[in-house]
């Protein structure tokens, strides 16, 4: 069971979780758009429209970005494939659903049986939009495991234009009908199962809105609180049809927004309260080193709400600290829901879905008032058990320690970090699969020990996670998806048709002297033996080695170099911290 769960169930959610972020990513310009364009606004019906057509089509988005997420290559044959199972579900359940004859009543008063195929239809049109975003969840993970278990199917010659990523949506289609049966017959017990959730969801009041925060917190460690959210804001209630505290909400329904307001205290007022506490307490010398790090994590979390950064600062070096701030938002999203605070957001809670939507929202003006008593929870909490328990974050502790930047670093282009991150990550050899989702990077590896945590770290990362025996999370803010993109094209050119230069940021640490450099770096290199010349190039070491395999990247880092790039022929150059001639005079001597 634990294999179970470890090896299979628990990377599967994991992939879940990363693949909604793909249409959800649409939200925040369909909240702009749909925001702007009503009256008390812009008063632009068309732009509201346009905006709205998001949130109307909603299912159908989670069916494609699911099933893009989940497909092998994130190729898009299996979006259409999800495309194709969801409309054939929808309608296709849209004829199987059983009309009650409650239904009909407001015709049958009035004597107007003409009126009975609009009702039947309205009747249908809610049906069908209450049940869209689980329908396209479920289309997209079977149009994903589809793809990914058919894309390369062969069929005798007479069917070969239908073979491969062509047989997808076909047998997506079929795989359709089977939900189309199962939603238009079911539709009145599946109906029944999301009420009974939704009641029991608001029903729990604010304890369990107090689990939801504590837990969407609690969550992060593993990737899984996407999950969490989308039941919460997508599914849980209904308004005229509309499903969905965050739907809900931008639909008009008074009562929704209770599963957002709690966050805005959090981030945009205690998360950044926390980052000037450890600024405060960070050693003098240092304060300027991380003063611009902490400053942007903190801007970061205020204007956007996006507050991995932070929380990866403390979440592992202080896991008492980072259990009090789920509770603080736990506490947080409960005492918004007393004071009847009700306020949401398309992206997350930051300064600019606050003012976005303070039309929309009730008691908007409370957020600053309770976010200032956050601020200060927060700021006298974090201070005191930094520098009571001498946590080590940003500024502190060990300089060999430097946790996302806390250190200057020589800038790096893009494809210097990426053959450098390449490189930390164990090489190419070691991805198994490379994704992304916000700010994290979603890797599966086939050597965990290959892994350079410190180097990574060097290179920006501000938290790197093992959920599994064979996935990896590597914590690198809003630019996780470009470096994602970054690796899979350097992982894909293949060996020789580049040169990689893997240059890492020099660490930390006090450099040792140069005979100790020239031994640790003659083993890196493969031994004396290994190296038959030695040039030096200004800052580079070039030399030929006669058995290039046997020269480790890693080592050569270890060292106090700063990296190895590998040429053909035999040849490799040796990134030094100065000089090359220093390293040529220490072997001559």
């Amino acid at each position: 069971m634990k294999s179970f769960v470890t090896g299979t169930l628990f990377p599967a959610a994991q992939k879940l979780g990363r693949s909604l972020m793909l249409p959800i990513a649409v939200l925040p310009v369909a909240g702009l758009l749909l925001r702007l364009g009503q009256d008390d606004l812009l008063n632009l019906p068309f732009m509201a429209a346009a905006g709205d057509a998001v949130f109307s089509h909603l299912g159908l988005l989670f069916a494609i970005g699911v099933a893009v997420g989940l497909a092998r290559g994130n190729n898009g044959a299996a979006g259409l494939a999800a495309a194709v199972a969801y409309f054939v579900t929808t309608e296709g359940a849209r004829t199987l659903i059983p009309v009650p004859p409650e239904a009909f009543a407001a015709a049958t008063a009035l004597n107007a049986s003409e009126y009975e195929a609009l009702l039947k239809a309205d009747f249908l049109d809610g049906a069908i939009g209450k049940m869209s975003v689980p329908v396209g969840l479920i289309c997209g993970i079977v149009a994903g495991w589809l793809y990914n278990r058919y894309a390369e199917i062969r069929l005798p010659d007479y069917l070969a234009f239908f073979a491969g990523r062509r047989f997808v949506p076909i047998v997506s289609g079929v795989a359709g009908l089977g939900l189309a049966l199962l939603f238009g017959f079911g539709w009145p017990a599946v109906e029944t199962g999301m009420n009974a959730l939704s009641e029991a969801v608001v029903g729990a009041g604010g304890v369990g809105l107090f689990i939801f925060g504590l837990l969407n917190r609690l969550l992060i460690i593993t990737g899984l609180h996407h999950i969490l959210n989308n039941i919460a804001w997508f599914i849980v209630g209904d308004f005229e049809g509309v499903t969905g505290d965050l739907r809900r909400f931008f639909a008009g329904d008074p009562s929704a927004g209770a599963f957002m307001a709690g966050f805005f205290p959090v981030m945009m007022f205690g998360l950044p309260a926390a980052c000037l506490a450890m600024y405060h307490c960070a050693e003098p010398a240092r304060r300027k080193a991380v003063g611009g790090l902490l400053l942007s994590m903190g801007l970061t979390s205020f204007l956007t709400g996006i507050t991995e950064p932070i929380e990866f600062t403390f979440m592992f070096v202080a896991p008492v600290l980072y259990a009090v701030h789920a509770v603080l938002t736990g506490i947080s999203m409960t005492l918004m829901d007393l004071l009847g605070v009700r306020h949401g957001f398309g992206f997350s809670a930051g300064l600019f879905d606050y003012v976005l939507n303070f039309g929309l929202a009730t008691r908007p003006w409370m957020v600053p008032v309770i976010g200032a008593v956050w601020f200060a929870m927060y700021y006298v909490t974090f201070r005191w058990a930094i520098l009571r328990f001498n946590i080590p974050t940003p500024g502190r502790g060990p300089v060999t320690d430097a946790v996302a930047g806390d250190e200057a670093a020589a800038p790096l282009d893009t494809n210097e970090e990426t053959a450098a991150i390449l490189a930390a990550l164990g090489g190419a050899g070691n991805l198994a699969d490379i994704d992304a989702c916000t700010t994290r990077l979603r890797l599966r590896v086939a050597d965990q020990g290959a892994v350079n945590e410190a180097g990574l770290k060097r290179l920006g990362a501000a938290g790197v996670l093992r959920p599994t025996a064979d996935t990896l999370q590597v914590i690198m803010g809003l630019r996780a998806d470009e470096i994602a993109d970054n690796l899979r094209c350097a992982a894909s050119a293949g060996p020789g048709q580049t040169a990689t230069t893997a240059r890492l940021p020099a660490p930390a640490v006090a450099a040792v002297s140069g005979q100790l450099n020239h031994e640790a770096l003659l083993a890196a290199l493969g031994g004396a033996g290994n190296v038959d010349q030695a040039e030096a190039l200004g800052t580079r070491l070039a030399v030929r080695l006669a058995d290039p395999a046997r020269a480790d990247a890693a080592s050569v880092q270890s060292a106090g170099f700063r990296g190895l790039a590998t040429l053909p022929g035999g040849l490799a150059h040796v990134l030094c911290e100065g000089d090359a001639a220093q390293w040529i005079d220490a072997r001559a001597d």
